[in-house]
């Protein structure tokens, strides 16, 4: 693809004002120099800047999505584009908003027979005292509608689930007691339809948290997964209708946990993943032989697809 491709011009949107902002800036720029390095007109733009509205309208002709979190993940900016007739990568409004949402995604999971860990909405600390006596310790507490492990506890006993809780609510007013599941952490990207190698991921003291998502050195990943190739099939056919029964589309990335008898648990489907330089999607896609540029004008791809 080149810039006479009738491509015209493609703005990568990142930043924003979500709690995720700083890997969105990350994410943002990689892709957008993954462009210019193929010889297309791109250009950034931060939607938290007031001229953001002016420049979408004014001077791009489609729109790679790299906003992460509140804002440009649970498509409120995804309608912005419709409403001005942009094409745009990834899943569409109604698809993004029930993906960001874990208590609603949760229900459609477990409406389609996709397991996912036992959970309780809660309001207060009172209701996470009774969530701990049917779940157990640990316990999962976050947000519904956030991401990257933001305002997340794994609560190892009853004294700690007050701040756990405030620290949650701090995030969402909606708040999600889950089962916590002991086990491998994994996640499959799906790209155009189809789903990427395995990623497993050994965190540090199995706390896969902020911290080693984009920081620290010690988290290790493995893809191929090393699992039976059977266990990866199983894997990827979850994933896949995961991915599909909440109406997403274009690409994508579900995470999910393997317990020690060998069932896997989805966590939550992600509509616009990390593509920074510890992100899992263009790890998956460099096993199935698709380079982070290759990775980047399929996305982009994505905008012409309903």
């Amino acid at each position: 693809m080149t810039k006479d491709n009738n491509m015209g011009v493609v703005g990568v949107l990142y930043g924003g004002g979500s709690s995720e902002r700083a890997v969105s800036l990350n994410s943002g720029e990689a892709v957008f120099q993954a462009l210019i390095r193929q010889g297309l007109n791109a250009e950034l733009i931060d939607t938290a800047k007031s001229s953001a509205a002016e420049t979408l309208i004014s001077r791009i002709d489609r729109a790679v999505i790299m906003l992460h979190g509140r804002g440009g993940e649970d498509g409120t900016i995804q309608g912005f584009l419709e409403t001005l007739k942009i094409p745009y990568s990834g899943s569409r409004v109604s698809a993004c908003a029930l993906a960001m949402d874990k208590w609603q995604s949760k229900l459609v999971f477990e409406a389609c027979g996709i397991p996912t860990p036992k959970f309780f909405v809660v309001r207060s600390a009172e209701d996470l005292i009774s969530a701990g006596d049917e779940l157990g310790f640990p316990m999962i507490i976050k947000p519904s509608r956030e991401g990257s492990t933001i305002g997340l506890s794994k609560v190892m006993q009853a004294d700690d689930i007050e701040a756990a809780f405030e620290l949650a609510r701090r995030y969402d007013p909606v708040v999600i007691a889950e089962k916590f599941i002991k086990g491998d952490e994994l996640t499959v990207a799906i790209l155009n339809r189809k789903p990427l190698p395995v990623v497993r991921i050994v965190a540090p003291n199995n706390n896969y948290d902020y911290q080693a998502k984009y920081h620290s050195e010690e988290t290790k990943y493995f893809c191929p997964s090393g699992l039976e190739s059977r266990v990866d099939l199983k894997l990827q056919n979850i994933a896949l209708k995961a991915f599909n029964v909440l109406g997403c589309s274009g690409w994508g990335r579900v995470d999910i946990m393997m317990d020690d008898t060998g069932d896997p648990w989805v966590l939550e489907v992600n509509t616009v993943p990390g593509m920074t330089s510890h992100s899992l999607v263009p790890m998956a896609a460099q096993a199935s032989g698709i380079n982070f540029e290759q990775l980047v004008l399929e996305i982009l791809r994505g905008c012409d697809v309903a």
